[in-house]
């Protein structure tokens, strides 16, 4: 009884359907351990644990990234604390506040140089700490050090209620990729039965293709650090990715007369065995990344022998015969990579 009413929460794929709910709750829930926990201890300036919680989990962070954010944010915030605290010690040893402003500009300065590039974010995290541990030089150090301690117990929580039903960016890789395999089915149904391929339908589902790559190369640094996938078997798989959609678009342009049907009739039953295995590979594919059984990736699935791939084309219907069986070749080689990598993405 307990699984059924924990499967909403524990089924990976309705977390990523509902990932901005998730996120939410887990935020307001994040946020309230921070009120309670420094009020009820009556800490100083105790909204700053409040601020970094938002700081470090606020945005829709994928669990990947959360740790490297906490890192740089716990990084920033030691570097910028000790600082402020140098600013305020020299303020109140001798006094002058305008050598305070001087310093505390070239210091920000300095933190915006190395603002823009690797490391951007700690640096300006830092500069930021700057100015909540000093003021403008006129904090006592009392209060300094209390913002400090604030921002590092909003740290250690937010890394904690990361922990509660993560957000995995893994997720977002595996159904955007099925979805992605899905619409070069439906790309490929429509070539391969006549249908136009310069309809608002077809635009659409190319810019939906387009879209999803994008997607998927943002996503995968993070993946390869929650799962240990190596950025060049990730890099692979969307290579694959995208010789497909490019072949796609080649034999879109480059099939027979869509307006014979008697060239199209001979076309499917001369491509029947490669249309079943392109279509085969593509849904079992996009099923065994939805729904996590892997089993599909494992089956075999071998091209026709009576043509290979470096046959001579003596006319278009051999060159575009060709373009099919490197399709279902390049698609096979992908399904290959998946199945090596399953026991890593599979979670």
């Amino acid at each position: 009884m307990l699984r059924r009413l924990l499967r909403p929460l524990l089924d990976p794929y309705r977390r990523y359907r509902h990932a901005r709910l998730i996120h939410a709750v887990r935020v307001s829930l994040g946020l309230l351990a921070t009120i309670l926990l420094t009020t009820g201890i009556n800490l100083p300036h105790g909204e700053w644990a409040s601020v970094t919680m938002l700081v470090v989990i606020g945005g829709l962070q994928h669990h990947g990234n959360i740790g490297k954010k906490a890192a740089e944010r716990a990084i920033g915030t030691l570097i910028g604390a000790a600082v402020g605290l140098a600013l305020v010690a020299q303020e109140a040893w001798l006094g002058m506040p305008w050598l305070t402003y001087f310093e505390m500009a070239v210091v920000c300065g300095f933190f915006s140089y190395h603002a823009i590039g690797k490391g951007g974010y700690t640096a300006l995290l830092s500069a930021i700490t700057v100015f909540i541990v000093a003021g403008h030089g006129d904090n006592p150090v009392t209060d300094g050090l209390w913002r400090g301690v604030d921002i590092l117990i909003g740290i250690a929580l937010a890394l904690a209620f990361s922990f509660a039903l993560p957000l995995y960016a893994v997720y977002s890789w595996r159904y955007n990729l099925a979805d992605a395999l899905r619409d070069c089915a439906a790309i490929h149904a429509r070539i391969i039965n006549g249908q136009s391929v310069s309809d608002d339908e077809y635009h659409k589902i190319m810019g939906r293709l387009n879209t999803v790559m994008l997607q998927l190369r943002s996503l995968m640094p993070s993946v390869s650090k929650e799962v240990k996938i190596s950025m060049t078997e990730l890099d692979a798989i969307q290579r694959h990715l995208r010789l497909c959609i490019s072949t796609l678009e080649i034999l879109g342009n480059t099939r027979p007369d869509a307006n014979d049907p008697v060239a199209m009739a001979n076309l499917q039953s001369t491509l029947k065995a490669e249309h079943r295995l392109i279509r085969v590979q593509l849904i079992g594919m996009a099923r065994a990344l939805k729904s996590g059984a892997t089993q599909r990736l494992s089956r075999p699935a071998e091209l026709p022998t009576d043509v290979s791939l470096d046959a001579p084309v003596y006319n278009a219907l051999d060159g575009y015969r060709l373009l099919n069986r490197q399709l279902a070749a390049n698609i096979g080689q992908m399904r290959q990579r998946l199945a090596k990598t399953a026991p890593r993405w599979n979670i």
